[in-house]
């Protein structure tokens, strides 16, 4: 058995290597980055959560939102193909960074939580990281172009890290507080 450190505020690395290693790794990773996107909207209103702090059209449930759905859709893409991610029109994948009129910060943060539980029973559950599919067409993707389990997993940490960024800025802007430093 082996133990190895992670970041601060991390439980330690016990246990396998090899594939079984690589999946607890992909998935603490994640909820690492998870954790400090929840962090950064500790104790907001629902108002606060609503408010876009900067020019952009971001606000803090809203980015909640988006890596909520993001992360359902990718681990769509794993259970179901291309189709759980094949591209919807502007105007709804726009207000999915925007917290609509009677949407409060605590069911989006439920809703998270739950598409977290999601994605660890399924890639807990998975044979093997090397599964693949065909992406959709878009004009992001090459033609023809397939993911692994493993290329969504990275896809969506490092999703949720960069809207953890956006989130710490945003959070800045509204009270001044931080969610690191």
């Amino acid at each position: 058995m082996t133990t190895t450190t992670n970041s601060p505020g991390t439980t330690p690395t016990t246990g396998s290597t090899g594939p079984a290693r690589e999946v607890e790794d992909l998935l603490r990773g994640l909820e690492v980055q998870r954790q400090f996107l929840r962090f950064t909207v500790r104790g907001l209103t629902d108002e606060q959560a609503a408010r876009r702090t900067t020019v952009s059209e971001l606000c803090l449930g809203g980015l909640i939102k988006h890596v909520s759905g993001c992360e359902a859709g990718w681990i769509g893409f794993i259970t179901e193909g291309p189709r759980a991610v094949a591209g919807d029109d502007g105007d709804s994948w726009a207000g999915a960074f925007r917290m609509e009129p009677g949407e409060h910060l605590a069911d989006l943060l439920d809703a998270y939580e739950a598409v977290a539980r999601r994605t660890e029973q399924v890639v807990r559950a998975l044979p093997d990281l090397d599964a693949e599919h065909e992406l959709p067409p878009a004009p992001w993707f090459e033609p023809g172009a397939r993911w692994t389990v493993r290329q969504v997993l990275l896809h969506v940490l490092a999703e949720t890290a960069q809207h953890s960024g956006h989130a710490d800025v945003l959070r800045e802007s509204l009270d001044g507080q931080k969610t690191m430093g």
